[in-house]
């Protein structure tokens, strides 16, 4: 069949500046009415047949409608090959396969291809609409990603994916320590990598050809975490053939960490101090003090505060082992970074299994997005790691990472939205610094007047309220 192609151009701006669809369809009247539905993007349309890749690869769609509705079986193989063939060429395309209302088999097959969506025939031009433009956002918010991707491969610190305000704050402030000699406390909840943080304060230090020594002190019977840290001697006690070095001694030269040291028993916090404040230990059974030379950095997911207050913890180690203190922000709080990072580990877990994974599906992006994480980016690898071997499809869900789907009605890709709540909030605050007074508001917000007359009226906000509001709180005070 000879390819035909068509191009159309809505009023709203060149075509070079909009989302670019691809319409592959037979039928010309279903080409005609998508295309008056789609009037306000740049739509191309091809028949289907062997030039449709020459197409792809000649107008680099962002979103493909592919209508796969047909009778014949040996058409629709057809169509599904090709589909996988357009997938490999643009793996970033996003494909909506459209198929007859009893054709479900058929939407599943290609979904499971890697198709993002699928849509039942007859048309409905709002649900359709709504459809091919999610598959625009999902478009969008990958190419963000990657931007943000690059952006953050220019960090020194390896191994640390964030693009969010609280991990380049972070990352400044390990760039900042690492050189010093100052003894570090990380704090953080379970799973929010603070060894990966301690292990790049060793590498950006002077001491990083020296060794890196990790001691898990809630790992570690309290019985044997004595020997662990300061070793023994001969004959110390039984069993004890031969003299043995203890972690910190190995570590001497470089640096030492201490993982999870509130769970410390309190009878090696004093002599845990000793060594913070002398750089000396002697080995169990032995007279000799050793000298060190070392690095401490120390971390817990506890709240010392409450441990000191308890009686768990010593106060005089505290302060000790505090000289600097970083805290790690939980993934809930890193705007965007959850899903940064799941498209990373997304990738490198395919590879490490061999699976065919190509992507994240609409209700995985929205779970993602929405989840709390208690577990951090520990539960987010190991929900990533099961979703890979067990999915079924080349696309991750919502159900292969076993969480709950939020909904359709889940703004977090709507920009429009999240700036308008963000303006909201700002006129909100300029007003009540200001106390009503438009003037001042408008001069705190860096507009004129008539903009925040524009504003008040768009968001519906009553200036009068906040010189309200200031002049009750003042009668209260006086």
């Amino acid at each position: 069949m000879t390819s035909t192609i068509e191009a159309t151009q809505g009023a709203a701006g060149e075509a070079g500046e909009r989302r670019r669809l691809l319409i592959l369809a037979n039928d010309l009247d279903l080409r005609g009415e998508l295309e008056k539905i789609f009037s306000d993007l740049d739509v191309r349309c091809s028949d289907i047949s062997e030039q449709v890749l020459a197409v792809v690869r000649r107008n680099e769609p962002d979103v493909v409608l592919f209508d796969l509705a047909s009778s014949e079986a040996s058409m629709a193989l057809q169509c599904l090959d090709l589909l996988r063939e357009i997938l490999n060429l643009a793996p970033d395309t996003k494909i909506i396969a459209m198929t007859e209302e009893d054709g479900r088999d058929l939407a599943v097959q290609a979904v499971g291809l890697g198709a993002t969506d699928f849509y039942h025939k007859p048309i409905n031009a709002a649900v359709l609409s709504i459809v091919v433009r999610r598959a625009f956002r999902i478009r969008e918010l990958e190419e963000e990603n990657g931007r943000l991707r690059e952006q953050s491969g220019s960090m020194t610190i390896d191994g640390i994916i964030g693009v969010s305000d609280a991990m380049r704050a972070l990352c400044r402030s390990i760039e900042k320590v690492a050189p010093t000699r100052a003894t570090v406390l990380i704090l953080g909840e379970s799973g929010t990598g603070k060894e990966l943080l301690a292990r790049a304060l060793h590498r950006l230090s002077e001491r990083s050809h020296q060794p890196f020594v990790a001691i898990n002190c809630a790992a570690i019977p309290d019985a044997l975490l004595e020997s662990e840290l300061f070793g023994y001697e001969k004959g110390a006690f039984t069993g004890a053939a031969k003299r043995t070095l203890g972690k910190l001694e190995l570590a001497s030269g470089g640096t030492v960490f201490l993982d999870e040291i509130g769970e410390m028993p309190a009878s090696l916090q004093a002599k845990l101090l000793r060594v913070v404040q002398e750089r000396t230990i002697e080995r169990i059974g032995g007279r000799v003090t050793v000298p060190l030379d070392l690095r401490i950095i120390c971390a817990t997911n506890r709240d010392l505060d409450a441990l000191i207050a308890a009686g768990g913890f010593r106060e005089d180690l505290y302060y000790r082992i505090s000289e600097v203190t970083i805290r790690v922000p939980p993934l809930r709080e890193r705007q965007g970074d959850g899903l940064l990072i799941a498209q990373f580990l997304l990738q490198q877990m395919a590879e490490r299994f061999g699976k065919p994974t190509r992507g994240l599906a609409p209700d995985a992006i929205r779970a993602i997005q929405t989840h709390r994480w208690p577990g951090n980016v520990r539960e987010l690898e190991n929900r990533i790691k099961g979703a890979v071997i067990l999915a079924d499809t080349a696309v991750v869900t919502a159900s292969d990472l076993g969480l709950q789907d939020p909904g359709e009605n889940t703004q977090y890709l709507n920009l429009r939205v999240a700036r308008q709540r963000v303006e909201v909030q700002a006129v909100r605050q300029a007003l009540a610094v200001a106390r009503g007074n438009l003037s001042r508001a408008a001069e705190l917000l860096g507009v004129t007047r008539p903009t925040l007359y524009d504003l008040l009226e768009k968001h519906q906000i009553s200036a009068a309220q906040f010189g309200k509001a200031a002049g009750f709180a003042s009668g209260n005070g006086s």
